[in-house]
């Protein structure tokens, strides 16, 4: 892969999604974060994702498309990271942002660790951990600007696992695919239970070529009042019995 293909292909995609155009310094981490990825992913299992129209698309464009929702210089923590999405591209196009990268598997953790230090992206800190104990750590529990997700668990699960991250007045913020809104009706009683108010849906599309185009949509809760402590309970609890 040329630097200068990778580098048109951004800009193209970029274009054809309206984001605006990213800068040399963007695109050349955009580069690395590509590179290092695609190696690394021969042996750990990061992303069935490879071709570079994919990539990009699925998964840096994609991952910006909450940046719209974050205010500046936000402390935010990304539930379930994975390999870094979207906290590694967000800290590359956001670095205003505290981020937080939090994933139950410990080797993505080092491998989102150490693909921060190589981009130089200071503000980006990643722990290995589940969810649903650090929300009830003190220096977590409501701290929050934003809690983010991209598609980790159906949205009654993630609100539980995710409000309670969030300060008074801040949001949880989720990342869905086409059936976000079918998930946003069932989620109303858990967003509710943990202090959040109403969600409010955006929808949008994603295209690589303008002809197949991607459904994506975002839910937003404004947290509203104080998650009681009995929220979030044990994952087994949660995903057994969804609020």
């Amino acid at each position: 892969m040329e630097y200068q293909e990778f580098k048109q292909k951004c800009i193209d995609i970029f274009a054809l999604n309206n984001f605006s155009a990213p800068i040399d310094e963007q695109l050349k981490k955009l580069f690395t974060l590509t590179e290092h990825m695609l190696e690394v992913n021969k042996s750990l299992n990061l992303t069935a994702i490879t071709d570079l129209d994919g990539v990009i698309l699925k998964h840096y464009a994609d991952s910006i498309t909450v940046s719209k929702y974050i205010p500046e210089n936000a402390k935010i923590i990304d539930i379930g990271c994975g390999a870094g999405f979207p906290s590694l591209p967000l800290a590359i196009f956001r670095p205003d942002l505290s981020i937080t990268a939090l994933d139950g598997t410990a080797k993505r953790i080092e491998y989102v660790k150490g693909t921060a230090k190589l981009l130089g992206l200071n503000k980006l800190t990643a722990i290995a951990g589940r969810a649903e104990e650090y929300a009830n750590k003190s220096d977590f529990r409501e701290s929050f600007d934003v809690a983010t997700a991209r598609a980790v668990a159906a949205l009654p699960i993630l609100a539980e696992l995710c409000l309670p991250f969030v300060k008074k007045g801040g949001s949880f913020v989720a990342m869905k695919a086409a059936q976000g809104e079918n998930e946003a009706s069932a989620s109303t009683n858990a967003i509710k239970l943990c202090g959040g108010a109403p969600a409010v849906i955006s929808q949008l599309e994603l295209t690589a070529n303008n002809e197949d185009f991607e459904k994506r949509v975002i839910i937003v809760s404004q947290k509203l009042i104080a998650t009681p402590a009995k929220y979030p309970r044990h994952y087994s609890q949660i995903s057994k019995k969804p609020l």
